[in-house]
């Protein structure tokens, strides 16, 4: 389809000479896989962000865990999720062969586990969960999980096997669709946007930190914990997004030291959540804690000690890896925690943000609903659940159900 062609589908104005088809405020993974899309579809497509690629995905584990991140009332957000783990593994070979980098995307599955009684139970819970759910998840005994994990503490309860969750490296993702981006001709304006530009009942584009105008026939906010945030926005249509502190660390088994991990554990301790996931590098990735701070991005000493502590009880050897790198972020949350999808109440304004702990489980899904809905006008089924205009003045909220 030609971009002209796509624009008249989809209700755009015809774009002047040098007018973009499609600007995309925001350029981490979900702002640059909605780019990459947009231009797969002849669409004349530029990215505006101060350093494309960085974001929370930069702090993210990378863990693809549709059945285990499963929570009680997100049954309709599983959906969207599974949905977009069966696309991962077309997804990460296509995006691998564009960029020709590889994205540390592992089949290795997740493995739950639980070292006391309460915390057993609580697991007991979600397994009843996700069967009742249709999903594929096998209930092991402690002496199971040590023996699939054996650096595993004596004191684990049991445990949760679930092959189809499995992990890429949230960084080299973001990496490769940069290059990705850059090779389907995406502009890459390395700037902050400093409002939206509007006329009338519509939005036309963005002005950048330095005066520039870019015209636009559509505008895509995929900024991310920002997005609740840009001047220009009228405040019906501003999304309903905060940030969602979360610490990570990453640490290091060193060469020679042996098999550390086979797959990503998780665990709950003490009715709080910790996840290690192992990269082929050599790299463990310890976290994440879930603070609603506001925009604070400090890494603190109770944050990592609560971590470490965690992480110790559940596998005590991990003391004895170096410590490489803390790291803080803040992911885009929504009031229910799932993400905003498609056209708003703005004519040529539509949003790809609130993704909370979902947004490198939701890259390949997302780009491909809005690059549908930039051809096409409108939301596809499966995202009509999803649609900005559930948190409008007045209007039902359809999620969680």
């Amino acid at each position: 389809m030609s971009a002209r062609s796509a624009q008249h589908r989809a209700g755009a104005p015809a774009g002047a000479a040098g007018q973009l088809d499609v600007l995309v405020v925001g350029g981490g993974v979900i702002g640059l896989v909605t780019a990459w899309r947009a231009a797969q579809r002849g669409l004349r497509t530029a990215v505006a962000d101060p350093e494309p690629g960085g974001g929370a995905a930069r702090v993210a584990a990378g863990m693809l865990a549709a059945v285990t991140e499963l929570h009680h009332g997100e049954q309709t957000l599983l959906g969207l999720n599974l949905a977009s783990a069966h696309r991962y593994p077309d997804f990460a070979a296509e995006l691998s062969e564009v960029s020709g980098q590889d994205l540390g995307y592992r089949r290795c599955g997740t493995l739950a586990v639980a070292l006391d009684a309460d915390d057993r139970a609580h697991l007991r819970e979600l397994h009843t969960l996700q069967t009742r759910s249709g999903l594929d998840s096998e209930w092991l005994s402690g002496r199971e999980c040590r023996r699939l994990e054996p650096m595993l503490a004596p004191g684990v309860r049991g445990g949760l096997r679930v092959d189809g969750d499995h992990q890429i490296d949230p960084r080299r993702l973001a990496s490769a669709l940069v290059t990705a981006c850059e090779r389907a001709g995406v502009a890459l304006h390395r700037q902050w946007v400093e409002r939206l530009r509007t006329a009338g009942d519509r939005a036309t584009g963005a002005v950048l930190g330095d005066g520039t105008e870019l015209a636009a026939g559509r505008t895509v906010l995929a900024g991310g914990s920002l997005s609740g945030k840009l001047a220009g926005v009228p405040p019906e249509v501003l999304p309903p997004v905060r940030p969602v502190k979360g610490q990570v660390l990453r640490l290091r088994v060193p060469a020679g030291y042996g098999p550390f991990l086979s797959r990503t554990v998780r665990a709950v301790v003490r009715g709080g959540q910790v996840y290690l996931v192992p990269r082929l590098n050599g790299e463990l990735v310890l976290g994440a804690t879930t603070e609603e701070l506001g925009w604070d991005t400090t890494v603190t000493a109770g944050g990592v000690y609560e971590l470490l502590r965690d992480a110790h009880e559940l596998i005590p050897g991990i003391t004895e890896l170096p410590l490489a790198e803390t790291r803080a972020g803040l992911r885009p949350g929504s009031p229910d925690n799932a993400p905003l999808l498609g056209p708003t109440g703005l004519d040529g304004l539509l949003l790809a943000t609130g993704h909370h702990r979902n947004g490198v489980l939701l890259t390949p899904i997302t780009g491909d609903i809005l690059a549908h809905a930039l051809t096409e006008g409108e939301l596809p089924a499966e995202a009509r659940p999803f649609t900005p205009r559930r948190f409008t003045a007045g209007a039902p909220v359809e999620l969680p159900v």
